[in-house]
């Protein structure tokens, strides 16, 4: 049986009820987001995350990234902490700086202290995710929506994690090249073992990619299983509202 890289169990997330410095807030009502989540993703294994815009499936993904912390319940990861990779990646990666300076920029926190050590990696890694060396020079805005998603992808994993935590990553990208970069994601997986928490709204691209899938309504998870049982076998009213929506 294969080693889990992930598991949440009885996950409930609140906002609101405090400011940014955690004084409170008489104004803003504390709200409950999440309620009793639990699941886990082993080692190798793409989860999907299913589920109509404000369902919770975001708060969960920087819930387990450790961004939200009114939490109660529990989120035990194996190894590193996951890495995100966001849906625009054109507000996710600093637009000053150059793609090699952010792609390098994890191994700058926690990597070789030689320079050209963590320059042969970082060409590597964009060498592996389909972007030629001279792009490390370039702008993210000077890049395709592809090109720049591509970036995102290996700022995530030049640090070789366990689990990519994959928040509506090809949403934002024209048909075409949503193909490309769900077949890079799938090589990546093999090739790395890597385990995901792969976001969607969208039933057909968990059905290209996950193994299995959880399905959430409201901050709940109201059915879960594998892509094949729930898009043959839907149980709840929801799941096959999104099949036909």
């Amino acid at each position: 049986m294969s080693s889990m890289v992930l598991e949440v169990k009885d996950l409930n997330v609140w906002y609101g009820g405090s400011d940014f410095f955690g004084n409170k807030r008489r104004t803003m009502k504390r709200v409950q987001v999440l309620h009793d989540v639990s699941f886990s993703i082993a080692q190798g294994e793409i989860l999907g995350l299913v589920g109509e815009s404000g369902c919770g499936k975001s708060t969960l993904a920087k819930a387990i990234c450790g961004i939200i912390d009114d939490i109660e319940g529990s989120i035990t990861h194996s190894g590193d902490r996951p890495q995100m990779i966001f849906q625009d990646p054109l507000s996710s990666l600093n637009p000053a700086k150059t793609v090699g300076w952010i792609v390098e920029e994890p191994l700058r926190m926690n990597g070789p202290s030689d320079p050209m050590e963590r320059r042969r990696l970082v060409h590597e890694i964009l060498e592996r995710v389909g972007l030629d060396i001279e792009h490390s020079a370039r702008k993210p805005g000077e890049l395709s929506g592809g090109q720049r998603q591509r970036v995102s992808i290996a700022a995530s994993l030049i640090r070789h994690p366990h689990l990519i935590l994959a928040d509506e990553p090809v949403s934002s990208l024209d048909v075409t090249i949503q193909a490309q970069i769900l077949d890079l994601l799938l090589e990546l997986g093999h090739d790395y073992n890597l385990s995901y928490l792969f976001i969607s709204h969208d039933m057909n691209v968990i059905y290209q990619i996950c193994d299995r899938a959880l399905v959430m309504q409201n901050g709940r998870i109201v059915e879960e299983g594998t892509v094949e049982k729930l898009f043959e076998y839907p149980e709840h009213e929801y799941t096959k509202r999104l099949l036909i929506s």
